[in-house]
């Protein structure tokens, strides 16, 4: 599908959810996010209020810690009955929702509690279980902050040792695990063969002091992985579900997202995009139905006070919108996908 007849298939889906779903929180993260509507709209401003003192966002502040976090900072359990089990799936909720920094002060307690770590002001302390796990976490706390708001100087330095790290490892344009581990070896001080993993996430926060080389090897490297293998689940691209209403349909976006990341991601997403596009309902909506419980994924919904069905075609609908704009935004320029 050329991007021209994509930009308008998601328009139109975006107006169509709009008129599906008179929730308001939902209303706003179509109005916000998929429709590019500018935060100083007069459409967006008059329904603020609402999405304010919506059920999805008073949760959050409901559940927030006077420090201006949600428990511990990570907490990869998957039997976590929490509502939010860690802090940064919290965040996580805050900006999939489409809340900033500037709206109530959940972002923004958010935001200096995730400055206090690499201040050294926090009360809760890092775990230090082997060499590369303060490396590991802090660019983990740097991707948070950069999420919410973009160019923080406490972040400078972790950004940078960063790209050293993948300008070495990428430097032929091929990936070399000893030039990583040699960049690791020199950034961190550590000595292990274990590695801590590309932090790309971070580095893409910044894209404009990636160079396009480097993202290009990234992609080429990452994302032929995870098409062969899946992410996190082992869902391949190589084959999609014949019933979209697939019990592990969401599954399948822990690995597009993934891949999605990246500028020409179309290379891998290709039939994706096809498979999703075949599956739009004649309402031109999507519904994944039923799903198996996804403890990453399960911050990614919108309360309606509806049930079942109308919630998941909402659900469905936004997961897939994002991930088709996110498409569009970095395969500008592609004569088709």
């Amino acid at each position: 599908m050329e991007t021209g007849a994509l930009a308008k298939l998601v328009r139109d889906a975006a107006m169509k959810l709009y008129d599906f779903c008179n929730y308001p929180a939902a209303q706003y993260k179509i109005l916000f996010h998929f429709l590019d509507t500018p935060y100083d709209d007069e459409k967006l401003t008059a329904l603020r209020p609402a999405f304010h003192n919506s059920d999805i966002v008073e949760e959050l502040h409901q559940e927030q810690d006077y420090n201006g976090g949600w428990g511990r900072l990570d907490h990869k359990d998957y039997d976590a009955k929490d509502k939010f089990p860690c802090s940064l799936v919290a965040i996580r909720r805050c900006l999939y929702i489409g809340l900033t920094i500037e709206d109530r002060d959940i972002l923004l307690m958010a935001y200096e509690y995730l400055e206090s770590f690499l201040k050294g002001t926090s009360k809760e302390k890092l775990y230090n279980k082997n060499e590369r796990a303060i490396p590991w976490q802090k660019a983990t706390i740097c991707e948070a902050i950069e999420s919410i708001q973009p160019h923080n100087p406490l972040c400078d330095n972790t950004y940078a040792d960063w790209l050293y790290i993948v300008s070495r490892a990428y430097g032929g344009g091929e990936y070399s695990y000893e030039k990583d581990k040699a960049a690791q070896h020199e950034v961190f001080l550590t000595r292990e063969q274990r590695l801590v993993p590309m932090q790309f996430g971070l580095l893409l926060k910044r894209r404009d002091k990636l160079p396009p080389e480097l993202e290009c090897a990234l992609l080429r490297h990452h994302g032929q992985h995870a098409y062969d293998n899946g992410h996190f689940w082992d869902k391949n691209l190589h084959s999609f579900p014949e019933n979209f209403k697939n019990p592990q349909t969401r599954r399948w976006f822990h690995t597009l997202e993934y891949i999605n990341q990246f500028h020409g991601s179309a290379v891998f997403l290709e039939k994706a995009v096809d498979w999703l596009v075949e599956n739009q309902g004649t309402d031109g909506l999507w519904n994944y139905g039923g799903q198996t419980n996804d403890p990453w994924g399960y911050y990614e919904y919108f309360s309606t006070g509806k049930k079942d069905n109308f919630n998941r075609i909402v659900n469905c609908t936004v997961k897939v919108l994002g991930f088709l704009k996110a498409y569009l935004n970095h395969n500008e320029g592609a004569s088709d996908v």
